[in-house]
C-alpha cells in the first residue's frame, strides 16, 4: 500500500538490492566485524549478497549481534511471561522504555527464542537521519514515527502511523512493539502518555475504541537493566529540566547513545510480557461512559502491568537506601554490590552537582518506590 511508503520498513522483495547497496559500507563492515570477528569480509559479504528476506537479515545476522552485544556487555538476559503468548499470533506489545534500540531488539530475540510473531518497532526518524542508519533500520522491519511536525502535520501523520499498525496487527498477522511514551525514560518513573494511546485508537474503525483495543490484543513489557549503560548520558536532560531550561541535543547525541547502550556494562537483564489485556479492557469499558476516561484508565491499567512485573535489582535497592539513607533493602544486596555501585556513581557523576547526583540515584531508585505502590518487596 503506497499510503505507507514514507514510514514502512523494506517489503522483502527490497531487501536484497538494499544489502547490496550497504554490504560495503564501513558501518556494515564494523557491526559483522564486531558479530563475526573470525570470519573474513569475504564470507559474511558473500552471505548479505544472498539474503532475500527481513527474517533471514534479522536470524542469520542480527540475532547473532544481539548475542555478541550480550556476550561482552551483560550478564545475560532472562525472560518470563512468553509462555502465555500463543504462536503465529500477532500482539500489541507496549513498553516501557530505557534504551533506543536494546529494549525492541531484545524483545524480538526473546520472541525468537520462543518460537513467537516478532515485531514490526517503531523508531523515531530523528533517530535514523544517516543514510546507513535508516537503511538499517528498515532492513530491521523497524516503521518510522516522524517527529518535529506542525500540529497539523502531527494529526496526519498520527492518523497514518496508526492507520498502519492497525494494518499489521490485523491483516499482517504482524506483532508491533511501542513505547509506552515519546522517549526514553530518564528518571526511572515508566508511565504511559495517553497521547500514545489515542495515537493508537485513530486507526479504530470500531464504534467503542474498547473494542479495538480488545481485538488488537495489547500485552505490557516491562524491561529493566541492572546496570542502564546510558545512566551519565541521561542527566544532562535532567538538568536542564530541573533547571526549567529547554534541552537541546548534541549533535551525533542519539547516536553516541546507541553505542553506549549497546556496549555500555549492563550486567543482568530481564523482559517481562504481560498477559493479553482483555478483562481488563472489558471493565474499563463498563466502568467508563466517555472515551477519555476509557484511555486515561487504560494507561493506568498498563502502567499497573508494568509497574508491577518490573524486575528490581540489587542497584535499585542500593540507590533507594542511599536516598532514604536506611538499611531497609541491605538483606537483598552485598557490600561488594554496594561498593561497586557507589564506584559507578563517583566515576559518572560530578559530587559537587547535587542535580545530577539526585538524577541519577533516582534513575535507580523509583522502580522500588514505583513496586511498593503495588505490594512490598520482600
Amino acid at each position: 500500500m503506497q499510503k505507507f511508503d514514507a514510514i514502512r520498513p523494506f517489503y522483502d522483495s527490497e531487501i536484497n538490492e538494499a544489502l547490496h547497496n550497504v554490504v560495503n559500507h564501513p558501518m556494515m563492515k564494523a557491526l559483522m566485524n564486531f558479530t563475526f570477528p573470525d570470519v573474513a569480509d569475504e564470507v559474511w559479504k558473500e552471505q548479505l549478497r544472498k539474503t532475500h528476506s527481513i527474517r533471514d537479515f534479522q536470524c542469520n545476522f542480527i540475532y547473532k549481534s544481539v548475542q555478541k552485544v550480550l556476550e561482552k556487555s551483560s550478564e545475560g538476559l532472562t525472560t518470563s511471561g512468553f509462555e502465555n503468548l500463543e504462536p503465529n499470533t500477532s500482539y500489541l506489545f507496549i513498553s516501557n522504555h530505557r534504551d533506543i534500540l536494546l529494549d525492541t531488539t531484545l524483545l524480538n530475540t526473546a520472541l525468537f527464542e520462543h518460537g513467537l510473531v516478532m515485531t514490526a518497532s517503531a523508531i523515531g526518524d530523528n533517530l535514523v537521519k544517516k543514510a546507513f542508519l535508516n537503511t538499517l533500520a528498515k532492513l530491521n522491519r523497524n516503521f518510522l514515527v516522524q517527529r518535529g511536525l506542525t500540529p497539523r502535520e502531527m494529526l496526519q501523520s498520527s492518523k497514518l502511523l496508526a492507520e498502519y499498525i492497525g494494518n499489521l496487527l490485523l491483516h499482517e498477522n504482524r506483532s508491533v512493539w511501542i513505547a509506552q511514551r515519546e522517549g526514553r525514560t530518564k528518571d526511572g518513573n515508566d508511565e504511559t502518555n495517553p497521547g500514545v494511546l489515542k495515537m493508537l485508537g485513530m486507526g479504530s474503525d470500531e464504534k467503542n475504541l474498547m473494542d479495538y483495543f480488545k481485538k488488537i490484543k495489547i500485552v505490557p513489557v516491562s524491561i529493566s537493566y541492572e546496570y542502564d549503560p546510558t545512566d551519565a548520558l541521561k542527566m544532562p536532560q535532567l538538568m536542564a529540566e530541573a533547571n526549567n531550561e529547554v534541552y537541546v541535543k548534541e549533535k551525533n547525541e542519539d547516536f553516541m547513545t546507541i553505542l553506549s547502550g549497546a556496549l555500555g556494562q549492563k550486567k543482568r537483564i530481564h523482559i517481562h510480557v504481560g498477559k493479553v489485556l482483555d478483562q481488563e479492557i472489558e471493565a474499563i469499558k463498563t466502568e467508563n461512559d466517555s472515551s477519555n476516561k476509557q484511555i486515561v484508565a487504560l494507561a493506568q491499567v498498563i502502567d499497573d502491568a508494568i509497574l508491577s512485573n518490573y524486575k528490581l535489582w540489587p542497584t535499585n535497592f542500593i540507590a533507594f537506601d542511599i536516598v532514604n539513607k536506611t538499611n531497609r533493602f541491605a538483606h537483598l544486596y552485598t557490600e561488594n554490590e554496594k561498593s561497586l555501585f557507589e564506584r559507578r556513581l563517583e566515576m559518572r557523576i560530578d559530587h559537587d552537582n547535587p542535580v545530577a547526583l539526585d538524577g541519577f540515584l533516582a534513575m535507580y531508585a523509583n522502580p522500588v518506590v514505583n513496586k511498593l505502590k503495588y505490594h512490598d518487596v520482600v
